[in-house]
């Protein structure tokens, strides 16, 4: 199952794909996560989920927040119970991404949601979905492009690159991301 992508309208690549309002509240979300979160022990997840909320972010149950994650449009995050954002974690939420219940996204994995269309001379930002279902595991410093589900129990290897969809119960790893072996789970 393949996220459809959304193509914005620019004249050439100078041109901001935002209005001047999505930008203004794109820096004021920049400041209040650094100034209010970024700074917080992490025991204080609540204080953290607090201004997720407040700016947009769709939160179900109790999900981690670590203090030095970076969340790019909070309003395109979608986070259920349990989920976890690891140490320096990247969620370039250009496009909406969607971690489902007990999934791990480890410490400095990129998740982008952006590319560009490369056909146009105005180099077009394109952001297509991210999913990530129930109980995923994704090692550190792992990457994961725009357009990708990762289903149900799968693991991704530590630094992995992960350009196509990854099937339910399996392991994969390397750059790009191959199939190492279905998991086990006892």
């Amino acid at each position: 199952m393949k996220n459809s992508p959304t193509v914005y309208d620019q004249n050439s690549p100078y041109d901001s794909p935002w209005t001047v309002s999505h930008r203004i509240k794109m820096l004021v979300w920049e400041y209040v996560w650094m100034l209010l979160c970024s700074w917080t022990p992490k025991p204080v997840n609540a204080w953290r989920l607090f201004w997720l909320k407040l700016f947009g972010c769709t939160i179900y149950g109790k999900p981690f927040v670590h203090q030095r994650a970076r969340i790019q449009i909070p309003w395109n995050l979608i986070l259920h119970d349990r989920a976890c954002l690891g140490d320096r974690t990247n969620a370039y939420t250009l496009g909406v991404i969607e971690i489902f219940e007990g999934a791990t996204v480890g410490q400095e994995v990129y998740l982008c949601t952006g590319t560009h269309d490369f056909n146009s001379l105005a180099f077009n930002l394109i952001t297509s979905k991210i999913t990530i279902h129930k109980n995923v595991f994704i090692g550190a410093r792992a990457f994961i492009m725009p357009g990708v589900t990762i289903e149900e129990n799968a693991i991704i290897g530590a630094c992995s690159v992960v350009t196509k969809n990854v099937e339910k119960n399996t392991i994969v790893g390397g750059n790009p991301a191959k199939f190492l072996k279905l998991r086990t789970i006892e």
